[in-house]
């Protein structure tokens, strides 16, 4: 789906302005050019000492968003996050078992899946826990080849009483399961669930991104991606999709990841009039982060993305130093790399920047009237997770 507002190219909207060179010729319908010549970034001055993105660790690696240069994320930049092992798996030997309440329970080895139609999905999501904390480094877009969940659930054949979808990863580990006043250690395999309805919409188990195999932190041999969702319903090293009629309590659906919100009243945790609601984490809110600014001459390019749950866009504008809201410029590249669930870049032209320090902010707007959100405005949001709160970047004119 593209947006409904008129833009320029992909090409236009990161060269507008700015110097063009022949090599355009040369590169991919789906990438956006490097540096032309007399280009340079103008590097931010609010990037903490201890980031470091090319330094990933066991658990997480984070995509430094000052290299965004294209729609889709390069396979060894994509981010990668999870909560226990990152289980080493024999493809060959693997199989996604499809157990519960089925008419024919079934595997299918990555040969299987493999051998059935090819569906293709850009999709762009992040980590729920990815914030200007992480320099919103716990994000991505790529282009996920694989087989829909629908056809396989149709393969196999769902019985009437069948409502909730449980996706358990081969990864596992302890977990302490909370029950009163009593504590029990408990190892188990990671899960997340959905119910059928969303499962049979967009769900995909894929096999490859951007055309190659899956890599080990990205879930080899398959995983579940699910568009418009957070990071974690996205569940990697895929080893049972199983079907039930009651909701799935595990730890990571029903405890570690919900919100906390107060509506009405003055938001105070003793107010009566306040209304606590907790909800678990599935649909992205909208959110903008500013990547990247570029200089040629005296003109200035601020470069960005936004990511969301697929809504169309209605508008992306940029703040200068706390002065009027500028529109920005988005992507309307209508192929197939720009699609409803991909991220969204943007641009906005800065003519006329002074010499000295400034701040940034850019804010995206959903044609529903869903506002990107201040971090003031997020006050009564008591856990950290959905933080989708505008991302104030600064930076220093010479």
């Amino acid at each position: 789906m593209s947006n409904p507002i008129t833009r320029p190219t992909r090409r236009e909207t990161f060269r507008l302005g700015l110097a063009a060179t022949a090599a355009l010729a040369t590169i991919p319908d789906w990438a956006t050019p490097a540096l032309a010549q007399g280009e340079v970034d103008v590097p931010f001055t609010d990037i903490p000492a201890t980031f470091n993105p090319g330094n990933p660790t066991a658990t997480t690696r984070l995509l430094d968003i000052r290299k965004i240069d294209g729609l889709v994320t390069p396979r060894e930049q994509f981010f990668a996050i999870n909560h226990f092992n990152r289980p080493e798996i024999d493809g060959a030997a693997h199989r996604v078992k499809f157990t519960g309440l089925l008419n024919k329970p079934t595997e299918f080895s990555l040969a299987d899946l493999k051998a059935m139609k090819p569906v293709e999905v850009v999709a762009g999501y992040e980590c729920s826990g990815n914030s200007g904390r992480a320099m919103q480094g716990l994000s991505s877009n790529g282009r996920w080849t694989g087989v829909r969940l629908s056809d396989l659930l149709k393969k196999v054949g769902v019985q009437p009483s069948a409502r909730e979808v449980v996706f358990f990863g081969t990864d596992r580990g302890k977990e302490d399961v909370v029950f009163r006043q009593q504590t029990f250690k408990i190892e188990q395999q990671f899960g997340r669930s959905m119910t059928l309805e969303h499962a049979m919409k967009q769900p995909l188990l894929a096999y490859a991104l951007n055309g190659e195999p899956l890599a080990r932190e990205q879930g080899f041999p398959v995983r579940l991606v699910m568009p418009g969702w957070y990071g974690v319903a996205n569940v990697k090293w895929l080893a049972e999709v199983h079907l039930q009629e009651d909701r799935y309590l595990g730890n990571y659906q029903a405890r570690w990841y919900r919100s906390l919100r107060g509506t009405g009243g003055t938001g105070e945790e003793t107010d009566p009039q306040t209304h606590w609601v907790e909800n678990e984490v599935t649909h992205m809110r909208v959110k903008s982060v500013i990547a990247r600014v570029r200089k040629s001459g005296n003109l200035h390019q601020v470069m960005g993305f936004v990511l969301n749950d697929g809504t169309p866009l209605k508008s992306v504008e940029v703040q200068i130093d706390g002065g009027a809201w500028q529109s920005a410029t988005l992507d309307k590249t209508t192929d197939k790399a720009n699609s409803q669930y991909s991220w969204k870049l943007f641009t906005y032209r800065w003519e006329g920047a002074t010499p000295g320090p400034h701040t940034l902010v850019a804010r995206a707007t959903e044609i529903t009237g869903a506002v990107q959100p201040t971090t003031a405005e997020l006050s009564r949001k008591k856990t950290f997770l959905e933080d989708n709160s505008q991302f104030p970047r600064k930076l220093t004119i010479a």
